[in-house]
């Protein structure tokens, strides 16, 4: 069974947030800097929240409100979903699909590990079928 420790061990371990306090526009900036399209929202080392390009099209433009005077606790999505290194790629893919959400922080009891995206867990697998179809192609011309 394939984890979510492999698809982290593929990728640089970055976890970028910001506080509760944060305006939502110095997060997009942080987001639009970093090439990200989520951020997770921390106190201290407590994971609170998580906002995304999805939050700020439905809460903040649709809304009208002003990116710059509204704080990223008013918007984000609070408690988000987790999973661990030890769960599966299955796991992630079933939870994102069945709550329409295209990155689940990785946490390690109260510790982040890091994000992964709906992209990461894609690649992730077609990467493994391709290596398991090259195998099975070796061992037909063997």
């Amino acid at each position: 069974m394939k984890t979510v420790q492999q698809i982290l061990n593929t990728k640089p371990i970055q976890v970028f947030s910001v506080t509760p306090a944060t305006s939502v526009l110095d997060a997009l900036q942080i987001m639009t800097d970093k090439n990200i399209s989520a951020l997770l929202i921390m106190t201290e080392d407590s994971l609170v929240g998580i906002f995304t390009e999805r939050d700020y099209a439905r809460k903040i433009v649709l809304q009208g409100k002003s990116s710059k005077d509204t704080a990223i606790s008013d918007v984000m999505t609070a408690s988000p979903i987790t999973v661990t290194p030890s769960d599966s790629i299955e796991l992630c893919m079933q939870i994102m699909t069945d709550k329409h959400i295209r990155h689940l922080p990785i946490a390690e009891g109260e510790k982040v590990a890091g994000m992964v995206s709906i992209g990461d867990v894609v690649k992730f697998i077609i990467a493994d079928q391709k290596q398991t179809i090259s195998q099975l192609e070796s061992y037909i011309n063997s």
